[in-house]
């Protein structure tokens, strides 16, 4: 079951067509289902609903932002796809993206999957955690909306989505002798970024997840679970994670990448 000292959510049933669906997801969320009363919607600081685009996370409240979606087909995801730059991007090269590398990354703090999108888009196989069991729910609906349009159908099937804690995963991989090329981690840090989409987004995050207090803990099993790098992405005039200073690092006007190099890559 969910609980927060900071949000609590419920599940809104849109339409008939969507009480099962809407009942479901209550069920595995382990959080209340309510039917059409807005005096008892009104109660929750986040209301999740289905409707005609899938599922949205819903602040409450007089002058409340619209939904959170997860959406890899339109808005600013899409247009990214399309004139993003390509392996031009930061991103792109921080992960070692080159002529014949094309590497499998572990994305740890997967969020809404903007950055393992792009990263698929350009090829790369992606596993993603997510330890929220809300973003978690969003990810998925987008990935599921996503799996059927002919023109990102095939980047989200290489996109496969682990719900539960990175640091625990990480352990996991540990014991198992799993490792990936690429171990990529974004820990929430606070932003001053002051687009509404963020301010949005980061509220929806904060009040679900709040900071990531163990986000230092997840660099030295990372550098053990990459074969071939560890990324951070990290505020620009953020410190290093767990104080650890990067082989080398990548700094764009807002964010930066910090590369933990462990072996070259051999192009195929």
């Amino acid at each position: 079951m969910i609980t927060s000292s900071v949000s609590t959510i419920s599940v809104a049933v849109n339409s008939a067509a969507m009480q099962d669906k809407s009942a479901a997801l209550a069920q595995r969320l382990g959080i209340p289902l309510v039917e059409g009363d807005p005096a008892v919607l009104d109660q929750f600081d986040t209301v999740l609903m289905y409707d005609e685009q899938g599922l949205g996370a819903w602040p409450t409240g007089s002058g409340a932002p619209g939904a959170t979606r997860c959406d890899f087909v339109g808005g600013a995801v899409g247009h990214r796809r399309k004139f993003g730059g390509g392996k031009g991007q930061a991103i792109a090269k921080a992960v070692g993206l080159g002529k014949g590398v094309v590497p499998g990354v572990l994305d740890c703090t997967a969020g809404l999957g903007r950055d393992a999108f792009v990263l698929a888009t350009l090829g790369c196989e992606m596993t993603l955690v997510e330890r929220s069991p809300v973003v978690a729910e969003l990810l998925a609906d987008g990935l599921a909306q996503a799996q059927d349009d002919p023109e990102v159908g095939d980047i989200v099937r290489r996109m496969q989505l682990e719900q539960g804690a990175s640091l625990q995963f990480l352990e996991q991989c540990l014991a198992e002798g799993r490792q990936f090329d690429v171990v990529y981690l974004d820990p929430m840090f606070p932003t001053r970024e002051k687009s509404a989409l963020v301010k949005k987004e980061m509220r929806l995050f904060h009040s679900l997840v709040g900071q990531d207090l163990d986000a230092d803990e997840l660099l030295a099993p990372a550098l053990k679970v990459a074969r071939h790098r560890v990324v951070v992405k990290r505020p620009r005039k953020a410190p290093d994670l767990a104080g650890k200073a990067p082989g080398y690092r990548l700094e764009g006007k807002a964010n930066r990448f910090d590369i933990y190099p462990l072996k070259s890559f051999t192009a195929k």
